[in-house]
């Protein structure tokens, strides 16, 4: 198939899971309706809460967490897939209390057909005077996930991971046609940097970019940028949502469009061997 519809999920995830599993279900709902068959909802789609005492008592694996089981019930009932942006949940590790920030591709039967655990966790001191410390909650992953659908092969990556091309220059390289980028960024750098480098990572790699993402004020009193877009292989800007209200943005993909931006800068095939610098 050399088309796919598409629909990006914006939201205002609130606090707690019942209430995102609310907040996001008439959303996929009215994605399906418009024709979507595979549609992303944003980074941290169960629940945001900063308060780790509250966090923690929120905390499930994710085969026991309520919003997944929600989305994938919902995903079989619509018939299509879905991309649970991100769900922060318990890592699976012994001996480490952090959670994970962990996407779910879900295919249009409800299964699970891939994970993946954000490699790049966020840890800055923003010139606002916004402090970030991603790593005392969240276990960073290890691995890239690259995962086939019916359309084309899906690369796997979440929100700061966008600053780290290496990661997107590696998911091409694995067969990705296309890379999502769930996201929760903060309005400073959404403002200064989220459009760039979605952009930048579509020209690198000759994938479509897909980026769903938080916007607004949240119960927890963070601000996110929203913006939600969708980049071709050749960085042009296709679809946007141009505000910080939740909606849902769609889009068709020509996977045609592919081989047209990598065959006319086959820059994949030119890597070449080098010394560090001294």
């Amino acid at each position: 198939m050399a088309t796919l519809p598409i629909a990006l999920i914006q939201t205002c995830t609130p606090a707690g899971p019942a209430a995102a599993l609310a907040h996001v279900a008439p959303l996929i709902r009215e994605a399906a309706a418009g024709g979507a068959k595979l549609i992303l909802t944003p980074e941290a789609t169960n629940f945001l809460i900063r308060d780790p005492a509250a966090r923690a008592a929120a905390l499930t694996a994710h085969k026991d967490d309520a919003v997944v089981a929600g989305l994938r019930d919902l995903a079989r009932e619509l018939g299509v897939w879905l991309l649970i942006g991100s769900a922060i949940v318990k890592s699976g590790h012994d001996g480490d209390d952090r959670a994970a920030n962990r996407s779910l591709l879900i295919d249009d039967e409800g299964g699970i057909v891939a994970t993946y655990d954000k490699l790049h966790v966020y840890d800055v001191d923003l010139p606002t005077g916004e402090r970030w410390r991603e790593s005392a909650a969240i276990r960073p992953g290890d691995s890239a996930v690259v995962a086939d659908t019916p359309w084309a092969r899906l690369g796997l990556t979440i929100c700061y991971d966008i600053r780290f091309p290496q990661l997107y220059r590696a998911l091409a390289k694995a067969g990705a046609g296309m890379i999502s980028v769930p996201a929760a960024f903060t309005v400073p750098t959404g403002e200064a940097h989220w459009e760039t480098l979605l952009r930048a990572r579509a020209i690198e790699t000759g994938c479509w970019i897909l980026a769903p993402a938080q916007a607004g004020l949240h119960e927890d009193g963070r601000r996110t940028w929203g913006r939600s877009t969708v980049v071709g292989p050749w960085g042009e800007v296709v679809a946007k949502l141009d505000h910080d209200q939740p909606g849902v943005l769609f889009a068709t993909l020509d996977f045609d469009a592919v081989a047209r931006a990598r065959n006319a800068v086959p820059q994949l095939t030119h890597d070449r061997e080098f010394a560090g610098p001294q």
